[in-house]
């Protein structure tokens, strides 16, 4: 149902989310083989299984739009699991001994403030389905 808003904010998630597969987080000397390297999506297996399970929940929410209470849910759950995430990219910085970051880190923020309005606007959706009952 593409004309809620909250749709449009959880399809802008996951396009974000699945970028962040191949944009790099954090560029700098990777300590194993002291080499110049980017940490992306797609640089291990625990980055990459909540990444693509953060773009896949967030794309299967926008079609639960039937089920608010669920859809809220599975809006909240993707917040956590992008919280997650960032932890994840931060504990592999480990691996660096130098480097910055990326201007495409910031795509995790972007994820993370779409799903806030998403929720928002599922929870507005909610409210004015609750004053039309009370309204019979």
């Amino acid at each position: 149902m593409i004309q809620r808003i909250q749709s449009i904010w959880l399809l802008a998630a996951s396009i974000v989310s699945f970028l962040t597969l191949k944009l790099s987080f954090y560029s700098g000397t990777y300590l194993p083989d002291n080499l110049y390297h980017q940490l992306n999506g797609t640089e291990n297996l625990t980055l990459m299984i909540p990444t693509i399970a953060l773009g896949i929940l967030t794309l299967l929410t926008i079609f639960l739009f039937k089920n608010r209470v669920t859809q809220l849910r599975l809006c909240m759950a993707a917040i956590l699991l992008d919280v997650l995430l960032i932890v994840l990219y931060f504990r592999s910085l480990k691996d660096f001994s130098r480097g910055d970051f990326a201007f495409t880190a910031v795509l995790h923020l972007v994820v993370i403030s779409a799903l806030v309005l998403a929720a928002s606007g599922i929870n507005k959706d909610e409210k004015l389905i609750k004053d039309s009952n009370r309204l019979r």
